[in-house]
């Protein structure tokens, strides 16, 4: 097997018994690099420091990741304007924690028949969503809900 040193230097092609006396000799682990190479490659390394290292690096990657969470905010389509205010200040704030948005009007019995007044509300929540969110998805009826999502801007 190709033996290597803990600084990546080549010790040479040796024998299994030569390469775990080597490791032994200096209190450290024999690991298996490439196994199906002709011949195999085995590393002299402090194993147990190696997996630490690898957990550590992986949890660093797992810190900046961007999660980004959806929230929603249900609406009817005869929704007063202050009510509509209070609903896009909550939209704001979960945008700018860098939350998605859905933004869904219900429609109950006869408010079937004016999907149009939906729309106008929907238009509505956009204009006071603007500074903080853009469109992701627009409106569009599923059931008897009219679905929009919003994003965060990004500068």
């Amino acid at each position: 097997m190709r033996l290597i040193d803990v600084n990546g230097e080549q010790l040479g092609v040796v024998s299994i018994r030569e390469a775990l006396d080597t490791a032994f000799d200096r209190k450290l682990d024999l690991v298996k690099v490439a196994p199906n190479a002709k011949p195999p490659v085995c590393r002299i390394m402090d194993y147990g420091k190696y997996k630490y290292e690898a957990e550590k690096r992986e949890q660093e990657a797992r810190k900046k990741q961007n999660v980004m969470n959806l929230k929603e905010v249900r609406l009817t389509p005869n929704i007063e304007i202050h009510d509509l205010k209070v609903k896009a200040r909550n939209a704001n704030r979960f945008l700018k924690d860098g939350d998605k948005v859905k933004v869904s009007v219900r429609f109950r019995g006869r408010e079937m028949g004016s999907k149009n007044l939906g729309k106008e509300v929907l238009d509505q929540f956009i204009e006071l969503t603007k500074d903080e969110g853009m469109i992701d998805k627009p409106a569009k009826m599923e059931g008897r809900n009219m679905v929009m999502f919003l994003v965060p801007k990004t500068e």
